[in-house]
């Protein structure tokens, strides 16, 4: 019986320098996709698949990011005053509980994997999820809940995973697995960003994990990995062959909002979804063709 999915931690400590300057007193974490922040997403994605603790490793900056999840008594007074509910409705249904928001700072960006490693206290050795913001997945089911109801199929640990050009494999950790074309796939090794021709495969991890805690024995090392940095893929890989380990192929759409790119194609796709949003956007794309 696998134990439930209540913890997830949220790297957030990143100095978002591909969107300078927007990103120069700004996160990267607070730019929009139409009306919401990409850490809003997250944090509401995390809900909807069952999380009650949100931890934040954040970094020196990121204040406005905290004040999003807080009460903003000035403006729900003025919006109260003025008979706006909708919108008071709007910047308050996304908070979650008191209490259940918490922060640690990582003090010095040595990879993703010591980011990680930043939240062990607060983990403890429970499985646990991890969100990169950066990461936006449309969808009709959030790609979190999805990783949860695999695994609470398979146990172990369990990774969202998809397909890029051979040419890309080494922007991305990689998998290693006998049955690469399945939806649940098993792994049997990765690698963080193998040469194309290194490539076991062009499954690549995206921003979605549940990991076993037992990964944080392997974080504490601090052993260095691609790039000189703490990577966590490393650390992942020293798991298999102990507990079940498996990448899902997630049903949904991903872009990648650490580039401009695909932060707008982002706003399109997610601006098309909405009903009360696609005719304009499309006679906006139209007017621009």
């Amino acid at each position: 019986m696998t134990v439930r999915i209540k913890k997830a931690v949220f790297p957030v400590a990143g100095l978002g320098t591909r969107f300078l300057p927007a990103t120069k007193a700004m996160p990267k974490e607070m730019l929009t996709v139409v009306d919401k922040p990409l850490i809003q997403y997250a944090v509401e994605e995390a809900m909807a698949a069952g999380i009650e603790d949100f931890i934040f490793v954040t970094g020196r900056g990121k204040q406005s990011m905290e004040d999003h999840f807080d009460l903003s008594y000035e403006l729900n007074a003025t919006l109260e005053r003025r008979g706006k509910t909708s919108e008071l409705d709007q910047i308050n249904a996304f908070l979650p509980p008191p209490g259940a928001i918490k922060y640690v700072r990582q003090r010095e960006a040595l990879g993703l994997g010591h980011a990680i490693w930043c939240a062990r206290d607060m983990i403890g050795d429970e499985p646990f999820a991890i969100l990169s913001p950066d990461d936006l997945v449309l969808g009709n089911v959030p790609c979190l809940k999805q990783l949860v109801q695999a695994y609470e199929q398979t146990g172990g640990s369990v990774v969202a995973v998809m397909d890029v050009p051979r040419d890309q494999t080494d922007r991305y950790g990689i998998l290693d697995t006998p049955n690469p074309t399945d939806q649940l796939a098993e792994i049997r090794g990765l690698i963080e960003k193998p040469k194309p021709a290194d490539a076991p495969s062009t499954l690549s991890i995206i921003g979605r994990y549940i990991l076993d805690g037992s990964v944080f024995s392997h974080l504490e090392r601090h052993e260095k990995g691609a790039g000189g940095e703490i990577q966590l893929t490393d650390a992942m890989a020293k798991l298999i062959g102990t507990q079940p380990f498996h990448g899902l192929r997630f049903d949904g759409e991903r872009f990648d909002c650490g580039t401009k790119e695909g932060w707008l194609a982002a706003n399109i796709a997610f601006s098309l979804a909405r009903a009360d949003r696609r005719a304009l956007t499309e006679e906006i794309l139209a007017r621009y063709r």
